[in-house]
């Protein structure tokens, strides 16, 4: 028996309609970012193995897929098994996200950009994941950043476009949590957890929702158990009120669930924020979430991600990072970005009818001269219709049937008696 042929694993193919789906999609949020004044760019899918994993892209970077370096010969693969050093093995490594490669593109072009660039990337990257539902390992990425705003209007702007592409896509119910990286370091030292240790704290902070207060104690017991404690007792005390996605983006509301002494600065800062967005759709609302991580360690302050009832996960996030860009640049530039996790949006939404509705099918015999069926079908699309040409078969049925799959909404025969156009009789497709 010939084995299964299908994509490699986490890898999908998308047929017609479901491409036509998608794209609509992306259309409609391509469309909502420029409106908002973002500008779209495009970046290689690979870039130096060397940026890929410089210490910015947190976990992401040990789930990157490298490029072998062209030349290797058994030596070389000897050596760098000896010694550990795989990366030596490899030059080039496909993108894991769209940041790294925004930090790398504006050292490159900062000459050629204005002072604040907003940026629009829509693109693939690669992850070497455990493929599961919602979880691939090759996905779309959408993303907006702001590179040279240092003050809140970037989260402003960020946070507006992305609610506003939300509404086009007529996703309602949404919930923006968000928190600061300020804060959460603050919560870890009230705790007592030395410096070096809160990376990996809080990637244990980012499992709340999967393992539960007592899971994230058990994990960071060893080698600070009296931490731990602290931290535990703080997370069973939030765990209500983060039943509802977190609490109103207010200093009353927000220090009255935290320890005292959390930085008032990154607090008033969010409750400002909150009042410059008070004109947000309906259907999006802001929640302050003390337990919001975001994985990536080049965050520095305000961090930010969508829920919604409908998905298990987030459908999308982002925050500031002020120090990536001068890792690259050798000179820090302020930079912030949000990020729509297409893959699960795209499920949650409905294409609308009218997207398709002059979509035909023309089922034609095949005595109908081709110059006659050439001419009606550039009739049709004259008049602002897709059409495609499927040619008439004893099973009718079938044909109709891919048909509809595939998108469209009506058909109509050709046969030898069509003059044009004008005589075609359509039929909608069920």
């Amino acid at each position: 028996m010939a084995s299964p042929i299908t994509p490699p694993r986490g890898m999908r193919d998308f047929l017609p309609a479901e491409k036509a789906r998608r794209e609509h999609a992306l259309g409609v949020i391509r469309r909502s970012f420029a409106s908002h004044g973002f500008d779209e760019i495009e970046t290689p899918v690979v870039e130096d193995v060397a940026r890929l994993h410089s210490g910015l892209g947190g976990d992401n970077e040990k789930l990157a897929f490298s490029v072998l370096k062209r030349g290797l010969d058994g030596d070389d693969l000897r050596a760098a098994l000896e010694t550990g050093d795989m990366l030596a093995l490899c030059d080039l490594g496909l993108r894991f996200d769209l940041t790294v490669p925004l930090a790398r593109f504006y050292a490159t072009h900062r000459a050629e950009l204005p002072p604040v660039f907003r940026s629009i990337q829509i693109a693939p990257v690669w992850r070497a994941e455990r493929p599961q539902k919602g979880r691939y390992r090759q996905f779309v990425q959408c993303d907006i950043d702001i590179i040279g705003e240092g003050t809140q209007l970037a989260e402003v702007e960020l946070i507006t476009a992305t609610a506003a592409a939300l509404e086009a896509l007529g996703l309602t119910d949404c919930t923006i949590r968000i928190n600061d990286r300020r804060i959460l370091n603050g919560l870890l030292e009230y705790c007592g957890f030395a410096e070096d240790r809160w990376p990996q704290v809080l990637i244990s902070v980012d499992k709340l929702d999967k393992i539960g207060a007592e899971g994230v104690v058990a994990e960071l017991s060893e080698g600070g158990a009296d931490s731990a404690a602290v931290l535990g007792g703080i997370l069973s005390g939030l765990e209500p009120h983060l039943a509802d996605g977190g609490v109103e983006l207010t200093v009353e509301a927000i220090t009255g669930i935290l320890p005292t002494g959390m930085d008032p600065d990154a607090v008033a800062e969010l409750e400002a924020l909150a009042h410059a967005l008070d004109t947000l759709p309906t259907g999006v609302r802001l929640r302050f979430d003390p337990t919001l991580v975001r994985g990536m360690g080049y965050y520095t302050g305000t961090i930010f991600e969508i829920a919604h009832p409908g998905s298990g996960s987030s459908v999308g996030g982002g925050g500031r990072y002020d120090g990536m860009i001068g890792r690259f640049l050798g000179t820090d530039v302020p930079a912030a970005g949000f990020s729509i996790g297409f893959e699960r949006v795209v499920d949650l939404i409905e294409v609308p009818e009218d997207a398709t509705s002059e979509s035909v099918v023309l089922v034609y015999d095949p005595a109908v001269p081709l110059d006659r069926l050439a001419a009606i079908k550039t009739e049709l699309i004259a008049s602002g219709r897709r059409v495609r040409l499927d040619r008439r078969a004893k099973n009718l049925k079938a044909v109709l049937d891919r048909a509809a799959a595939s998108g469209y909404r009506s058909f109509a025969f050709v046969n030898a008696d069509t003059a044009d156009a004008s005589s075609l009789e359509f039929k909608a497709l069920s």
